[in-house]
Order: C-alpha cells, then structure tokens, then sequence
C-alpha cells in the first residue's frame, strides 16, 4: 500500500480533531492530541518492520504474522508503561508517585477529622487559637484605597498606576475574609458566638493544615498548603507594598499578583498608547536575559520574574530549554523582557510556544471576564530541540509550586 504524507497528514486531522477535538476543548490538550498521533501516523510505519516509536526499542510496530505473534508480542510488552513511550522524562514517575502519595495522605487527614468526633477537647481548642493569632499576626492591616488612588491617579500614559490599586482592592477582599473567619472562630472558641457550619469546615482545614474553602472561594488559585499559603500571601502583600511606597518595581513578581492579564494587559495598553498603535493588533514577544535580578527598567515592555518550568530546565549557557536533571522536577525561569510587538512580527521559529499556569494543576475554569481561573499566557521560550519534543514532555510554566 502507498502512503502519503498527505494522507497520514489528514488521518491525523480526522483522529485528533474530528474524533478527539470534539471532546477536548482545551487547545494546549489538542496540541497534545496532534502530537502524539503525529508520532504514530507517519509513512515510517508502513515501511519499516519494526519501527520504533521510543529511543530505547522496547515499543516498535511489530512485523506482520499470524494472531499468536501478536499475543506473544503484547505479553512481552513492559507490564507498568515506562515514560518514555510517552514522550516523557523519566522523572514522572516520580511526580506521578508524589502525587499519590500526597492523595492518600489527604484522605488520611480527612477520614482522621471525621472519625474524630465533635469538640476534640480543650487541646485543638488551644490549638486552633493558637493557629488562628499566629496568622492574624503575620497578615497586615488592609491596604488604605483611598491613599492609593490619590498616588497613583489614573493616567492615560500609566496604565500601572490602575492595575496597582485593582490588585490592593482584590487583596483587601481576600484578607477581609481571612480575618473576619478567623476573629469569629476565636468568638466561637470562647462561647461568644454560635460556631456556624462554615466556621466548623474552617476549624477542620485548619487542624490537618489545608486552605478552608472559605478563602479559597475568595482567593487566587494556590495548591500549597496552609502554610505555605500564608506565608504565600504576606510576601504578595509585601510586594505590593513595596510598589506602594517605592513606585513600580523595575522588575516585577509576575507570580504575586491575583489577577495576572490586568498587569499583562497594562503592559500593552501603555505600549500602544505611547506609540498610537491599536491594542489589537499587538502582541507580547519575549527576550530571556542572562540574568535571574535586574535593577534598571526596559524602555518598552517590562521585566519580569518568579516563573518555574516543568518538563524541563533553562540552560544558561546556551540560552535554551534542556532536559531536565534526574530526580529535579522544576527550575527557575531567568527575568523575562516582555516585548509589546505587533502580531505580525512575532516569529516562533526556534521557540517552544509555552502556556503559563498559576498553579500545577494545569486546569482552570472561565471566569466572568473570560479569562481562565488559571492559565495566563503563552510565552516563546527558545529551543534547539524541535516544539514537538516538549510538547510530548509536558513542559509548560509555573506561577507557583505546590509546597
């Protein structure tokens, strides 16, 4: 039989997003689709024997025979798949058991909470007012709006000035509901008041150290726990703060604000509207720099830093994406120079075009601005290896990690 790239090319189409696309709305999941089948619906099958679809030969296309080869064949096959014929790093195998592990454990803390019974005693009463002061300690007073806005007005040339007091509103919210819980379940401890439902799921989170729904409903996307969260949530305090008192930063936390595409957004908006371009016909090109701080801001565009890559690691020799080292899931991104550029001159060749998530979860929910809950953006990250390469790895940006 006679294949054509052709051919393959549109068996490829009809799998991935005729049959496929249909069900997969997310377009990062129907780049994932395409690639993998692209693996497999290529001309080489057809003429080679025993092609081999992973670098070290176990997977291949087993030559034509009789049904019992085929059963043979399949027996043989490794009985856990390895990662590599994934197009995986072997270092998935250990997300893959942290994430178990990390799901029991949680099960564990939930099913310890239940079987406990109600009241627990005079010791998780201390134990949860201890817990409650000690983050009412660390969380500043609220953010005074009013101040903001009368030192950064709104500006036709600033569009920061805006994103700064929109991301102290949001903040204020957030932490308004962190202490108003905590001040009550303090009263409720006491007798004061009457310990409501939510104030009880409050107090059970608390006690296994997991973020309550109740802020969680109110806050940006973190899988860190309580902890980490906090403390999470005082340096993003402290970062705006900073911004307050000392003017914009020249290089910015792109992962400390709450909502993300305002400040992207805002990088655009002043771009346009110092060179009188049309906001739509601009885009965000990226530049890597050869540095992880930087103490000078950009002409145009802005620095930034405090991403994570996964899948993967940055090379700063050679200024690329590498594979990354054995048992070392994440590393740190360098500062970023975002470019404002028009659409048409942004070139991806050489570039892995790769999406941005808050959090490692890597799926979100569209919010009423129409922006997604957690991706953020697609950012071009240079590479030597061929865009497919990563794509089967995985590899994509983190705003946060999980610890």
């Amino acid at each position: 039989a006679v294949v054509s790239t052709q051919s393959t090319g549109a068996i490829t189409y009809l799998t991935g997003e005729c049959n496929y696309g249909g069900r997969v709305t997310d377009d990062w999941d129907r780049r994932c689709i395409m690639t993998i089948l692209r693996q497999y619906y290529i001309e080489d099958v057809v003429h080679d024997n025993k092609y081999k679809f992973s670098p070290s030969g176990t997977y291949y296309a087993p030559p034509s025979g009789p049904y019992d080869s085929f059963l043979s064949f399949i027996k043989n096959l490794p009985s856990s798949q390895l990662p590599e014929v994934f197009g995986m790093h072997d270092n998935v195998d250990i997300s893959r058991e942290l994430q178990g592990t990390k799901q029991l454990f949680e099960d564990l803390l939930v099913t310890q909470v239940q079987t406990s019974g109600g009241g627990g005693g005079s010791d998780s009463e201390t134990t949860l007012n201890e817990i409650a002061s000690d983050i009412l300690t660390k969380i500043p007073a609220s953010f005074d709006i009013e101040e903001a806005v009368e030192k950064y007005p709104v500006k036709y040339e600033e569009s920061m000035n805006t994103v700064i007091v929109q991301e102290m509103e949001r903040f204020n919210r957030l932490c308004d509901v962190i202490k108003l819980s905590l001040v009550n379940l303090q009263k409720a401890i006491k007798g004061l008041v009457v310990m409501s439902d939510s104030l009880e799921k409050v107090a059970g989170s608390l006690m296994i150290g997991k973020v309550p729904d109740l802020w969680s409903g109110h806050s940006y996307p973190s899988l860190k726990p309580l902890g980490s969260y906090v403390n999470d949530l005082v340096a993003r305090l402290k970062f705006l703060q900073d911004w307050f008192e000392n003017d914009k930063p020249p290089c910015f936390w792109v992962s400390g604000f709450y909502f993300t595409q305002a400040f992207l957004t805002g990088v655009k908006q002043n771009y346009a509207r110092k060179y009188t371009i049309p906001i739509d016909r601009l885009d965000l090109d990226f530049e890597m720099l050869p540095c992880d701080e930087i103490d000078t801001s950009p002409e145009d565009g802005a620095y930034i830093t405090g991403l994570f890559v996964e899948g993967a690691r940055w090379d700063k020799k050679k200024m690329a994406l590498a594979e990354s080292l054995p048992k070392i899931l994440y590393d740190t991104m360098p500062v970023i120079w975002l470019k404002p550029a028009l659409k048409l001159e942004i070139s991806t060749e050489g570039r892995y075009v790769s999406p941005v998530y808050k959090t490692s979860a890597r799926q979100g929910q569209l919010s009423t601005t129409g922006h997604s809950t957690n991706f953020v953006l697609a950012i071009n990250v240079p590479t030597i290896k061929p865009q497919k390469h990563w794509v089967l790895r995985g590899t994509c940006l983190l705003c946060s990690l999980d610890d």
